[in-house]
Protein backbone atom coordinates (compact mmCIF):
# COMPACT_ATOMS: atom_id res chain seq x y z
CA UNK A 1 0.00 0.00 0.00
CA UNK A 2 1.08 3.61 -0.80
CA UNK A 3 2.10 6.10 1.99
CA UNK A 4 1.87 9.93 1.78
CA UNK A 5 5.78 10.44 1.11
CA UNK A 6 5.46 8.26 -2.06
CA UNK A 7 2.33 10.22 -3.28
CA UNK A 8 4.32 13.48 -2.66
CA UNK A 9 7.69 12.16 -4.17
CA UNK A 10 5.30 11.96 -7.49
CA UNK A 11 3.28 14.87 -7.21
CA UNK A 12 5.91 16.81 -6.10
CA UNK A 13 9.15 15.55 -6.72
CA UNK A 14 11.96 17.41 -6.82
CA UNK A 15 9.73 20.66 -5.18
CA UNK A 16 9.56 22.93 -2.14
CA UNK A 17 9.10 26.27 -1.43
CA UNK A 18 12.50 27.24 -1.91
CA UNK A 19 12.33 25.17 -5.32
CA UNK A 20 9.24 27.61 -5.77
CA UNK A 21 10.98 30.94 -5.13
CA UNK A 22 14.22 29.99 -6.80
CA UNK A 23 11.81 29.23 -10.19
CA UNK A 24 10.22 33.03 -10.20
CA UNK A 25 13.63 34.48 -9.45
CA UNK A 26 15.16 32.92 -12.36
CA UNK A 27 12.27 33.29 -14.47
CA UNK A 28 10.80 36.71 -13.45
CA UNK A 29 13.27 38.14 -11.71
CA UNK A 30 12.49 41.82 -11.48
CA UNK A 31 8.87 41.06 -10.91
CA UNK A 32 7.84 42.62 -7.65
CA UNK A 33 6.92 39.38 -4.90
CA UNK A 34 6.67 41.67 -2.01
CA UNK A 35 5.01 45.62 -1.29
CA UNK A 36 5.31 46.71 1.96
CA UNK A 37 2.60 49.52 2.94
CA UNK A 38 3.27 50.72 6.94
CA UNK A 39 1.24 53.23 8.85
CA UNK A 40 3.52 55.57 7.75
CA UNK A 41 6.32 56.19 5.61
CA UNK A 42 7.24 55.23 2.21
CA UNK A 43 6.46 52.04 0.38
CA UNK A 44 9.36 48.94 0.27
CA UNK A 45 9.63 45.98 -2.71
CA UNK A 46 11.22 43.51 -2.92
CA UNK A 47 11.69 41.45 -6.37
CA UNK A 48 11.42 38.15 -6.43
CA UNK A 49 15.27 37.66 -7.09
CA UNK A 50 15.87 40.08 -3.96
CA UNK A 51 13.24 38.31 -2.02
CA UNK A 52 15.35 34.74 -3.07
CA UNK A 53 18.60 36.85 -2.16
CA UNK A 54 17.27 38.13 1.17
CA UNK A 55 15.85 34.94 2.63
CA UNK A 56 19.43 32.97 1.47
CA UNK A 57 21.17 35.20 3.31
CA UNK A 58 18.99 35.27 6.35
CA UNK A 59 18.94 31.25 6.22
CA UNK A 60 22.43 31.03 6.53
CA UNK A 61 22.77 33.51 9.27
CA UNK A 62 20.07 31.13 10.96
CA UNK A 63 22.73 27.99 10.32
CA UNK A 64 25.53 30.14 11.59
CA UNK A 65 23.52 30.87 14.83
CA UNK A 66 22.47 26.82 15.65
CA UNK A 67 18.94 26.07 13.33
CA UNK A 68 18.81 23.37 11.76
CA UNK A 69 16.94 21.13 9.66
CA UNK A 70 13.79 20.41 11.60
CA UNK A 71 14.16 22.75 14.12
CA UNK A 72 11.60 25.02 15.70
CA UNK A 73 11.72 29.22 15.29
CA UNK A 74 9.11 31.46 17.22
CA UNK A 75 8.05 34.13 15.02
CA UNK A 76 5.62 36.44 17.19
CA UNK A 77 5.47 39.55 15.37
CA UNK A 78 2.11 42.15 13.88
CA UNK A 79 2.55 41.76 9.97
CA UNK A 80 6.02 43.23 8.34
CA UNK A 81 8.56 42.19 5.97
CA UNK A 82 11.01 40.55 8.91
CA UNK A 83 8.64 37.89 9.30
CA UNK A 84 7.74 37.14 5.91
CA UNK A 85 11.13 37.14 4.98
CA UNK A 86 11.96 35.28 8.48
CA UNK A 87 9.57 32.55 7.51
CA UNK A 88 10.75 31.42 4.18
CA UNK A 89 14.07 31.60 5.20
CA UNK A 90 13.47 28.70 7.80
CA UNK A 91 11.67 27.15 4.63
CA UNK A 92 15.09 27.44 2.68
CA UNK A 93 17.11 25.71 5.85
CA UNK A 94 14.54 23.32 6.28
CA UNK A 95 13.34 24.96 9.73
CA UNK A 96 9.82 25.08 10.80
CA UNK A 97 8.45 28.52 11.48
CA UNK A 98 6.01 28.45 14.46
CA UNK A 99 3.85 31.77 14.01
CA UNK A 100 1.88 33.06 17.07
CA UNK A 101 -0.87 34.96 17.73
CA UNK A 102 0.30 38.59 19.11
CA UNK A 103 -2.51 38.83 21.81
CA UNK A 104 -1.43 35.88 23.32
CA UNK A 105 -0.05 36.63 27.24
CA UNK A 106 2.79 35.42 28.80
CA UNK A 107 1.65 32.00 29.78
CA UNK A 108 0.04 31.44 25.99
CA UNK A 109 3.91 32.21 24.43
CA UNK A 110 5.17 30.14 26.83
CA UNK A 111 2.61 27.16 26.14
CA UNK A 112 3.42 27.89 22.34
CA UNK A 113 7.41 27.96 22.88
CA UNK A 114 7.38 24.76 25.10
CA UNK A 115 4.92 22.30 23.06
CA UNK A 116 6.88 22.67 19.80
CA UNK A 117 10.28 23.14 21.38
CA UNK A 118 11.51 26.26 19.37
CA UNK A 119 15.08 27.03 19.81
CA UNK A 120 14.94 30.73 19.12
CA UNK A 121 12.44 33.53 18.42
CA UNK A 122 12.26 36.27 15.65
CA UNK A 123 9.98 39.49 17.68
CA UNK A 124 9.74 42.97 17.23
CA UNK A 125 10.49 45.85 20.22
CA UNK A 126 6.92 45.95 21.62
CA UNK A 127 6.91 42.07 22.16
CA UNK A 128 10.74 41.31 22.93
CA UNK A 129 10.12 41.41 26.74
CA UNK A 130 7.27 39.32 26.82
CA UNK A 131 8.86 37.15 24.60
CA UNK A 132 12.26 37.02 26.46
CA UNK A 133 10.11 36.45 30.07
CA UNK A 134 7.67 33.90 28.57
CA UNK A 135 10.16 31.41 26.36
CA UNK A 136 13.09 30.87 28.81
CA UNK A 137 14.52 28.03 26.92
CA UNK A 138 15.22 29.90 23.68
CA UNK A 139 18.78 30.05 22.60
CA UNK A 140 18.53 33.25 21.64
CA UNK A 141 16.11 35.84 20.41
CA UNK A 142 16.33 38.35 17.17
CA UNK A 143 14.25 41.74 17.28
CA UNK A 144 13.33 43.70 14.33
CA UNK A 145 14.19 47.46 14.12
CA UNK A 146 10.73 48.70 15.06
CA UNK A 147 6.94 47.70 15.10
CA UNK A 148 5.71 47.33 11.73
CA UNK A 149 7.49 50.27 10.61
CA UNK A 150 6.45 52.26 13.96
CA UNK A 151 9.24 53.54 15.58
CA UNK A 152 10.41 51.62 18.86
CA UNK A 153 9.96 53.62 21.99
CA UNK A 154 13.53 54.06 24.09
CA UNK A 155 12.49 51.43 26.75
CA UNK A 156 11.63 48.75 23.96
CA UNK A 157 14.82 49.59 22.51
CA UNK A 158 17.01 48.47 25.63
CA UNK A 159 16.15 44.84 25.19
CA UNK A 160 19.62 43.81 25.17
CA UNK A 161 18.56 41.16 22.52
CA UNK A 162 20.25 40.18 19.28
CA UNK A 163 19.32 42.83 16.43
CA UNK A 164 17.47 41.10 13.40
CA UNK A 165 19.74 42.55 10.85
CA UNK A 166 22.40 39.97 12.71
CA UNK A 167 20.92 37.25 11.99
CA UNK A 168 22.33 37.79 7.85
CA UNK A 169 25.00 35.39 7.00
CA UNK A 170 27.36 33.82 3.61
CA UNK A 171 24.64 32.70 1.37
CA UNK A 172 27.45 30.42 -0.42
CA UNK A 173 27.76 28.71 3.43
CA UNK A 174 24.54 27.81 3.44
CA UNK A 175 24.34 23.54 2.86
CA UNK A 176 22.83 22.25 -0.14
CA UNK A 177 19.59 20.83 0.79
CA UNK A 178 17.39 18.20 -1.40
CA UNK A 179 13.50 19.32 -1.59
CA UNK A 180 11.84 17.03 0.46
CA UNK A 181 7.92 17.47 -0.18
CA UNK A 182 6.57 16.18 2.67
CA UNK A 183 8.91 18.01 5.14
CA UNK A 184 6.95 19.93 7.77
CA UNK A 185 7.21 23.81 6.74
CA UNK A 186 5.11 25.93 9.21
CA UNK A 187 3.08 25.00 12.69
CA UNK A 188 0.52 27.62 13.49
CA UNK A 189 -2.14 27.09 16.38
CA UNK A 190 -6.04 26.55 15.65
CA UNK A 191 -8.73 28.35 18.01
CA UNK A 192 -10.00 26.66 21.12
CA UNK A 193 -12.69 27.83 23.64
CA UNK A 194 -12.40 25.16 26.03
CA UNK A 195 -9.00 23.43 25.58
CA UNK A 196 -5.58 25.12 24.12
CA UNK A 197 -4.88 25.38 20.90
CA UNK A 198 -3.71 22.47 18.76
CA UNK A 199 -0.26 23.00 16.61
CA UNK A 200 -1.07 22.59 13.12
CA UNK A 201 1.27 21.16 11.01
CA UNK A 202 2.19 22.13 7.45
CA UNK A 203 4.26 20.33 4.69
CA UNK A 204 6.40 22.08 1.78
CA UNK A 205 3.89 19.84 -0.18
CA UNK A 206 0.67 21.40 1.58
CA UNK A 207 2.24 24.93 0.18
CA UNK A 208 2.63 23.72 -3.20
CA UNK A 209 -0.67 22.08 -3.18
CA UNK A 210 -2.14 25.69 -2.10
CA UNK A 211 0.31 27.03 -4.72
CA UNK A 212 -1.68 25.07 -7.42
CA UNK A 213 -5.26 25.11 -6.15
CA UNK A 214 -5.22 28.84 -5.05
CA UNK A 215 -5.38 30.48 -8.43
CA UNK A 216 -7.71 27.85 -9.97
CA UNK A 217 -10.10 28.87 -7.31
CA UNK A 218 -9.63 32.87 -7.18
CA UNK A 219 -8.95 33.22 -10.93
CA UNK A 220 -5.60 34.58 -9.86
CA UNK A 221 -2.87 35.61 -12.79
CA UNK A 222 0.75 35.91 -12.72
CA UNK A 223 0.38 39.91 -13.25
CA UNK A 224 -2.07 39.92 -9.77
CA UNK A 225 -1.94 41.27 -6.92
CA UNK A 226 -3.27 40.47 -3.44
CA UNK A 227 -3.44 42.87 -0.26
CA UNK A 228 -2.95 41.45 2.90
CA UNK A 229 -4.10 42.69 5.94
CA UNK A 230 -5.23 39.93 7.98
CA UNK A 231 -2.29 38.78 10.39
CA UNK A 232 0.20 36.70 8.45
CA UNK A 233 0.02 33.95 11.53
CA UNK A 234 -3.14 32.82 10.11
CA UNK A 235 -3.75 30.82 7.50
CA UNK A 236 -5.62 33.09 5.45
CA UNK A 237 -2.44 35.03 4.86
CA UNK A 238 0.00 32.44 4.75
CA UNK A 239 -1.87 30.27 2.60
CA UNK A 240 -5.15 31.85 0.53
CA UNK A 241 -3.09 34.46 -0.24
CA UNK A 242 0.38 34.33 0.19
CA UNK A 243 0.60 30.60 -1.09
CA UNK A 244 -1.55 30.81 -3.99
CA UNK A 245 0.53 33.90 -5.47
CA UNK A 246 3.21 32.81 -5.30
CA UNK A 247 2.03 29.76 -7.29
CA UNK A 248 1.81 32.26 -10.14
CA UNK A 249 4.44 34.42 -9.38
CA UNK A 250 1.90 37.62 -8.06
CA UNK A 251 2.49 40.09 -6.25
CA UNK A 252 1.78 40.52 -2.31
CA UNK A 253 1.25 43.89 -0.74
CA UNK A 254 1.38 44.06 2.55
CA UNK A 255 0.17 46.18 5.57
CA UNK A 256 0.50 45.89 9.07
CA UNK A 257 -3.44 45.37 9.60
CA UNK A 258 -6.67 46.39 8.23
CA UNK A 259 -7.00 50.14 7.74
CA UNK A 260 -10.25 51.57 6.93
CA UNK A 261 -8.95 54.83 6.32
CA UNK A 262 -6.40 53.48 3.46
CA UNK A 263 -8.15 50.61 1.90
CA UNK A 264 -9.33 51.88 -1.59
CA UNK A 265 -5.99 54.28 -1.26
CA UNK A 266 -4.00 50.91 -1.15
CA UNK A 267 -6.27 49.00 -3.55
CA UNK A 268 -5.94 51.45 -6.24
CA UNK A 269 -2.17 52.74 -5.69
CA UNK A 270 -1.40 48.88 -6.87
CA UNK A 271 -3.76 48.03 -8.60
CA UNK A 272 -4.83 45.02 -6.18
CA UNK A 273 -6.77 42.37 -8.10
CA UNK A 274 -7.77 40.38 -4.92
CA UNK A 275 -8.38 40.52 -1.40
CA UNK A 276 -9.81 38.35 1.62
CA UNK A 277 -13.44 39.89 2.92
CA UNK A 278 -14.43 39.67 6.47
CA UNK A 279 -17.48 41.74 8.25
CA UNK A 280 -15.35 44.20 9.27
CA UNK A 281 -13.83 45.15 6.67
CA UNK A 282 -17.80 45.83 5.34
CA UNK A 283 -18.85 48.14 8.60
CA UNK A 284 -15.49 49.93 7.79
CA UNK A 285 -15.72 50.85 4.67
CA UNK A 286 -19.75 51.36 4.58
CA UNK A 287 -20.11 55.23 4.51
CA UNK A 288 -16.92 55.46 1.61
CA UNK A 289 -17.70 56.06 -2.09
CA UNK A 290 -16.70 52.75 -3.47
CA UNK A 291 -14.13 53.93 -6.34
CA UNK A 292 -13.37 52.80 -9.91
CA UNK A 293 -10.90 49.74 -9.17
CA UNK A 294 -9.20 46.72 -10.74
CA UNK A 295 -10.24 44.01 -7.70
CA UNK A 296 -11.25 40.93 -9.35
CA UNK A 297 -12.08 38.94 -6.55
CA UNK A 298 -12.75 39.34 -2.52
CA UNK A 299 -12.51 35.76 -0.91
CA UNK A 300 -15.14 35.38 1.23
CA UNK A 301 -17.22 32.40 3.22
CA UNK A 302 -21.19 32.78 1.04
CA UNK A 303 -22.92 33.18 -1.65
CA UNK A 304 -24.13 36.79 -0.80
CA UNK A 305 -25.01 38.98 -4.32
CA UNK A 306 -25.53 42.14 -2.81
CA UNK A 307 -21.69 42.12 -1.67
CA UNK A 308 -20.70 42.17 -5.43
CA UNK A 309 -22.84 44.56 -6.70
CA UNK A 310 -22.08 47.43 -3.78
CA UNK A 311 -18.14 46.86 -3.91
CA UNK A 312 -18.38 46.05 -7.66
CA UNK A 313 -16.22 42.92 -7.78
CA UNK A 314 -17.12 39.42 -8.05
CA UNK A 315 -17.13 37.78 -4.29
CA UNK A 316 -16.03 34.21 -4.09
CA UNK A 317 -16.72 31.83 -2.16
CA UNK A 318 -14.76 29.53 -0.37
CA UNK A 319 -14.53 28.00 3.10
CA UNK A 320 -12.05 26.31 4.40
CA UNK A 321 -9.64 25.81 7.53
CA UNK A 322 -6.19 25.64 8.86
CA UNK A 323 -6.02 22.01 8.63
CA UNK A 324 -7.64 21.96 5.05
CA UNK A 325 -4.46 24.41 4.16
CA UNK A 326 -6.62 26.14 1.01
CA UNK A 327 -10.04 26.81 0.12
CA UNK A 328 -11.68 23.35 -0.02
CA UNK A 329 -15.09 24.58 -1.33
CA UNK A 330 -15.84 26.91 -4.23
CA UNK A 331 -17.98 28.51 -6.12
CA UNK A 332 -17.29 28.64 -10.02
CA UNK A 333 -17.59 32.02 -11.53
CA UNK A 334 -19.64 30.84 -14.57
CA UNK A 335 -22.36 29.03 -12.39
CA UNK A 336 -25.71 30.59 -10.56
CA UNK A 337 -25.12 29.66 -6.65
CA UNK A 338 -27.93 29.75 -4.15
CA UNK A 339 -27.92 32.57 -2.18
CA UNK A 340 -26.14 31.80 1.40
CA UNK A 341 -24.43 28.81 0.21
CA UNK A 342 -20.69 27.70 0.71
CA UNK A 343 -20.24 26.42 -3.24
CA UNK A 344 -19.17 22.63 -3.56
CA UNK A 345 -15.87 20.74 -2.90
CA UNK A 346 -12.54 21.98 -4.87
CA UNK A 347 -11.15 19.00 -6.50
CA UNK A 348 -8.48 16.76 -4.41
CA UNK A 349 -11.16 17.01 -1.45
CA UNK A 350 -13.75 14.46 -0.45
CA UNK A 351 -16.90 15.21 1.40
CA UNK A 352 -19.03 13.29 3.69
CA UNK A 353 -21.96 15.07 5.79
CA UNK A 354 -22.44 12.53 9.41
CA UNK A 355 -24.65 12.73 12.45
CA UNK A 356 -22.41 13.16 15.14
CA UNK A 357 -24.53 10.85 17.73
CA UNK A 358 -25.42 7.92 15.57
CA UNK A 359 -22.90 8.08 12.63
CA UNK A 360 -25.50 7.83 9.96
CA UNK A 361 -25.03 9.77 6.58
CA UNK A 362 -27.17 13.05 6.24
CA UNK A 363 -27.79 12.76 2.13
CA UNK A 364 -31.15 14.04 3.50
CA UNK A 365 -30.51 17.31 3.91
CA UNK A 366 -30.31 17.34 7.27
CA UNK A 367 -27.98 19.45 9.98
CA UNK A 368 -24.51 16.78 10.30
CA UNK A 369 -20.79 17.26 10.86
CA UNK A 370 -18.67 18.01 7.79
CA UNK A 371 -15.82 15.22 7.55
CA UNK A 372 -13.08 15.95 4.37
CA UNK A 373 -10.69 13.49 3.06
CA UNK A 374 -7.20 14.05 1.54
CA UNK A 375 -4.20 13.23 1.49
CA UNK A 376 -2.41 14.17 4.86
CA UNK A 377 0.44 16.41 4.07
CA UNK A 378 -0.95 17.73 0.89
CA UNK A 379 -4.55 18.45 0.78
CA UNK A 380 -5.03 18.03 4.39
CA UNK A 381 -2.36 19.20 7.43
CA UNK A 382 0.39 16.70 8.41
CA UNK A 383 -0.94 16.41 12.04
CA UNK A 384 -1.40 18.10 15.12
CA UNK A 385 2.18 18.32 16.80
CA UNK A 386 2.55 16.22 19.56
CA UNK A 387 -0.88 15.34 20.41
CA UNK A 388 -1.61 11.77 19.76
CA UNK A 389 -4.85 12.08 21.54
CA UNK A 390 -5.87 15.08 19.10
CA UNK A 391 -4.86 13.60 15.98
CA UNK A 392 -6.83 9.96 17.35
CA UNK A 393 -10.02 11.98 17.38
CA UNK A 394 -9.43 14.10 14.83
CA UNK A 395 -9.42 11.24 11.97
CA UNK A 396 -11.14 7.91 11.26
CA UNK A 397 -8.96 4.44 10.30
CA UNK A 398 -9.99 5.01 6.29
CA UNK A 399 -8.79 9.17 6.56
CA UNK A 400 -11.71 11.13 7.32
CA UNK A 401 -10.80 14.66 9.20
CA UNK A 402 -14.02 15.63 11.05
CA UNK A 403 -14.07 19.34 11.01
CA UNK A 404 -16.54 19.99 13.52
CA UNK A 405 -18.23 22.48 11.74
CA UNK A 406 -21.96 21.55 11.07
CA UNK A 407 -23.84 21.67 7.20
CA UNK A 408 -26.19 20.49 5.29
CA UNK A 409 -26.30 19.24 1.89
CA UNK A 410 -28.68 21.56 -0.27
CA UNK A 411 -30.14 21.44 -3.96
CA UNK A 412 -27.59 20.49 -6.81
CA UNK A 413 -25.09 19.06 -4.63
CA UNK A 414 -25.06 22.88 -2.62
CA UNK A 415 -23.40 23.16 0.47
CA UNK A 416 -24.59 25.54 3.31
CA UNK A 417 -22.71 26.02 6.36
CA UNK A 418 -24.73 26.12 9.67
CA UNK A 419 -21.94 26.12 12.66
CA UNK A 420 -19.71 24.91 14.67
CA UNK A 421 -20.81 21.69 16.57
CA UNK A 422 -20.58 23.39 20.02
CA UNK A 423 -22.76 26.01 18.54
CA UNK A 424 -25.59 24.36 17.20
CA UNK A 425 -29.05 25.21 18.79
CA UNK A 426 -31.59 22.55 19.34
CA UNK A 427 -34.92 24.44 19.60
CA UNK A 428 -37.86 22.57 20.64
CA UNK A 429 -36.45 19.14 18.90
CA UNK A 430 -35.81 21.68 15.87
CA UNK A 431 -31.73 22.05 14.63
CA UNK A 432 -30.90 25.70 14.29
CA UNK A 433 -27.90 26.94 12.51
CA UNK A 434 -26.70 30.20 14.52
CA UNK A 435 -24.85 31.41 11.79
CA UNK A 436 -27.76 31.50 9.33
CA UNK A 437 -29.69 33.35 12.02
CA UNK A 438 -26.55 35.83 11.90
CA UNK A 439 -26.58 36.16 8.27
CA UNK A 440 -29.99 36.91 8.23
CA UNK A 441 -29.53 40.26 10.76
CA UNK A 442 -26.78 41.45 9.12
CA UNK A 443 -29.44 42.30 6.13
CA UNK A 444 -30.68 45.08 8.85
CA UNK A 445 -28.12 48.21 8.39
CA UNK A 446 -26.05 49.55 11.46
CA UNK A 447 -25.35 46.15 12.25
CA UNK A 448 -21.50 46.29 13.02
CA UNK A 449 -20.83 42.56 14.42
CA UNK A 450 -23.49 39.89 15.53
CA UNK A 451 -23.59 36.76 17.51
CA UNK A 452 -26.54 34.29 17.98
CA UNK A 453 -26.27 31.89 21.14
CA UNK A 454 -28.71 29.66 23.23
CA UNK A 455 -30.46 30.93 25.98
CA UNK A 456 -32.49 28.02 28.26
CA UNK A 457 -36.08 28.24 27.76
CA UNK A 458 -39.11 26.11 30.18
CA UNK A 459 -40.64 24.72 27.34
CA UNK A 460 -38.47 24.74 24.63
CA UNK A 461 -35.40 23.57 26.71
CA UNK A 462 -33.27 26.27 24.83
CA UNK A 463 -33.89 29.28 22.31
CA UNK A 464 -31.76 31.69 19.77
CA UNK A 465 -31.36 35.23 21.11
CA UNK A 466 -28.81 37.37 19.34
CA UNK A 467 -25.65 39.70 20.51
CA UNK A 468 -25.07 42.99 18.44
CA UNK A 469 -22.32 45.88 18.18
CA UNK A 470 -23.96 48.65 16.77
CA UNK A 471 -22.40 50.00 14.08
CA UNK A 472 -22.80 53.62 12.30
CA UNK A 473 -26.05 55.17 12.28
CA UNK A 474 -27.75 52.45 13.96
CA UNK A 475 -30.83 53.67 15.65
CA UNK A 476 -31.88 53.67 18.94
CA UNK A 477 -31.83 50.23 21.09
CA UNK A 478 -35.39 49.96 20.80
CA UNK A 479 -36.18 50.82 17.00
CA UNK A 480 -32.27 48.71 16.23
CA UNK A 481 -34.02 45.72 17.78
CA UNK A 482 -37.54 45.86 16.61
CA UNK A 483 -35.71 46.28 13.25
CA UNK A 484 -33.36 43.18 13.38
CA UNK A 485 -36.40 40.60 14.81
CA UNK A 486 -38.85 41.96 11.64
CA UNK A 487 -36.80 40.86 9.46
CA UNK A 488 -35.93 37.31 11.21
CA UNK A 489 -39.47 37.42 11.22
CA UNK A 490 -39.78 37.83 7.61
CA UNK A 491 -36.93 35.39 6.40
CA UNK A 492 -36.99 32.87 8.86
CA UNK A 493 -38.67 29.66 10.40
CA UNK A 494 -40.37 30.90 13.56
CA UNK A 495 -38.33 28.67 15.54
CA UNK A 496 -35.65 30.43 14.49
CA UNK A 497 -36.35 33.47 14.94
CA UNK A 498 -34.21 35.35 18.39
CA UNK A 499 -35.88 35.89 21.17
CA UNK A 500 -34.18 38.69 22.05
CA UNK A 501 -31.85 41.24 20.92
CA UNK A 502 -28.92 42.10 23.36
CA UNK A 503 -26.52 45.08 22.82
CA UNK A 504 -23.03 44.90 23.88
CA UNK A 505 -20.41 47.26 23.06
CA UNK A 506 -17.86 44.41 22.32
CA UNK A 507 -17.46 40.41 22.03
CA UNK A 508 -15.63 38.49 24.68
CA UNK A 509 -12.70 36.93 22.53
CA UNK A 510 -11.59 32.95 23.01
CA UNK A 511 -7.86 32.39 21.68
CA UNK A 512 -7.07 33.59 18.31
CA UNK A 513 -9.46 36.38 18.65
CA UNK A 514 -12.80 34.21 17.82
CA UNK A 515 -15.58 34.99 19.33
CA UNK A 516 -16.22 33.55 23.20
CA UNK A 517 -19.81 32.00 22.55
CA UNK A 518 -19.53 30.13 25.87
CA UNK A 519 -19.12 33.19 27.15
CA UNK A 520 -22.19 34.97 25.71
CA UNK A 521 -24.02 32.43 26.90
CA UNK A 522 -22.99 32.87 30.43
CA UNK A 523 -24.29 36.76 29.69
CA UNK A 524 -27.51 35.59 28.13
CA UNK A 525 -28.89 33.32 31.11
CA UNK A 526 -27.95 36.78 33.27
CA UNK A 527 -30.42 38.51 30.96
CA UNK A 528 -34.28 39.25 32.27
CA UNK A 529 -35.91 36.15 29.92
CA UNK A 530 -37.92 36.77 26.90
Amino acid sequence: MMDRDQSAAFQFAGQDLPWLLDLWARTKPDHPVLIWEPRSGAERRWSYREFAEETQAIAAGLHDRGVRKGDKVLIHAENCPEMVLAWYACARLGAVAVTTNTRSVGSEIEYFAEHTGCVAAITQPQFATLVAGSAKNLRWIAVTPDNSGEAATPEQESHGLVAFHEVRGDPTSLPDREPEPMLPVGIMFTSGTTSRPKAVVHTHANALWASRMGPINIDMKTEDAYLIYLPFFHVNAQSWSMWTTLGVGGTVVLQPKFSASRFWEVVLKHDVTHVSLIPFVFKAVAAQEVPEHKLKVGAFGLVMPELEAWLKMRVGVFWGMTETVIHATRADYEQTYPKGSMGKPTPGYEFLIVNPETGAICDDGSIGELWVRGTRGIQLFLEYYDNPEANEKSFTEDGWFKTGDMVRLGEEGNFFYCDRDKDALKVGGENVSAREVEDTCRQVPGIADVAVVARSHDMLDMVPVAFVVRGPGAPADDEFARQILENCKANLADFKVPRAVYFVEEFPKATLDKVAKNKLREMAEEMPAP
